[in-house]
């Protein structure tokens, strides 16, 4: 019997009807189109619309694709983690709530909260679950409204976000594919600079800080660009020298989509081209636990078995990270 591994045997996303372009965003806010492109890469983003509409609706989309794709009963389902950084709610937790609409009863479900690392948090604990033998069938949920917390008259932030969620299937391999190595990091000092400033136990809501719009994202974002630029690239650079891959033994890089020039610049710390890079930041913004799985879905029909794959993020905390893996299955067959 050979080393068990976690592979991901599926993958799913989902992302609301209504795009916001950035010339609706002119109308909003004093900004425009070349000036948001210009910093961002952002063309458009799509904004989860209705009333009682939340995160586990968008992540109950994903995980009911992903299901029929896979061919795979939702009682069937061990564990579902959910990350999130726009929970349903305080409690219970978004992937209770989730387990619930997809059927999935004899799973147990938790929330992971690391910002936008939050995927990759979850998709390394989750591969835990699967090596030990305890499970055999985790789904990973990456599901953001992130339009909840975003203040649209604050430019420097409402031109950046986007809703949409993501799931992957996990199961055990033997056969050496799947997740391979994972280094996940955090320094808790950063959280002046991007945070939400009200709603938790510390400053409870209030008339005070609603009037204060402090229930919105608040980013500084220099200090938060020169941090995820760093981080990004190190802890990629740092992953593939601590397996012996050069360049060319990637297939892909799989970036956080946060920013086009900070994507940029991991690449070009990995050596790794254009060409191998997954970009989808034009349509979607950053949605957050969504950008890296939502990526995935989009370029599921490139991806062929036994492909090196590395995926980073940098979010606030700060938190980041990478993991490599070896695509498990042909997607294009």
């Amino acid at each position: 019997m050979g080393k068990i591994t976690a592979a991901i045997t599926g993958i799913q996303g989902y992302v609301p009807n209504y795009i916001l372009t950035n010339k609706e965003l002119e109308t909003m806010v004093e900004t425009n189109d070349e000036w948001i492109t210009s910093r961002t890469g952002i063309k458009e983003r799509r904004i989860l619309k209705g009333k009682g509409k939340g995160s586990s609706d968008m992540g109950a989309e994903a995980v009911k694709g992903l299901l029929k794709k896979t061919n795979t009963a939702a009682e069937k389902i061990d564990l579902i983690i959910c990350a999130t950084a726009t929970p349903d709610m305080i409690f219970p937790s978004t992937a209770c709530i989730i387990a619930d609409k997809v059927g999935a009863t004899n799973c147990f479900a938790y929330d992971l909260m690391a910002a936008c690392s939050g995927f990759l948090y979850s998709l390394a604990t989750a591969s835990k679950f699967i090596e030990t033998g305890a499970y055999k069938k985790v789904i990973v949920v990456g599901s953001d409204k992130m339009s909840s917390i975003v203040n649209y008259s604050e430019r420097s932030t409402c031109i950046i976000f986007g809703d949409g969620a993501g799931a992957v299937l996990l199961e055990p391999s033997e056969d050496g594919l799947g997740i391979q190595d994972s280094i996940l990091k955090s320094d808790g000092s950063g959280r002046e600079f991007l945070h939400l400033k009200a709603g938790g136990s510390v400053k409870p809501a209030s008339h005070e800080t609603i009037d204060a719009k402090e229930h919105f994202i608040f980013q500084d974002g220099q200090p938060v660009f020169k941090a995820a630029v760093k981080s990004m690239a190190d802890v990629s650079e740092e992953i593939m020298n601590r397996n012996n891959l050069t360049a060319d033994d990637v297939a892909w890089l799989v970036p956080h989509q946060a920013n086009k020039r900070i994507i940029d610049a991991t690449a070009r710390r990995m050596g790794v081209g254009e060409d191998k890079v997954m970009l989808n930041i034009q349509r979607y913004g950053n949605t957050t636990n969504a950008t890296i799985p939502l990526c995935l879905w989009e370029w599921e029909n490139q991806l062929n078995k036994g492909d090196n794959i590395i995926l980073a993020a940098f979010g606030g905390g700060f938190t980041w990270g990478s993991i490599y893996l070896k695509w498990a299955y042909d997607s294009n067959k």
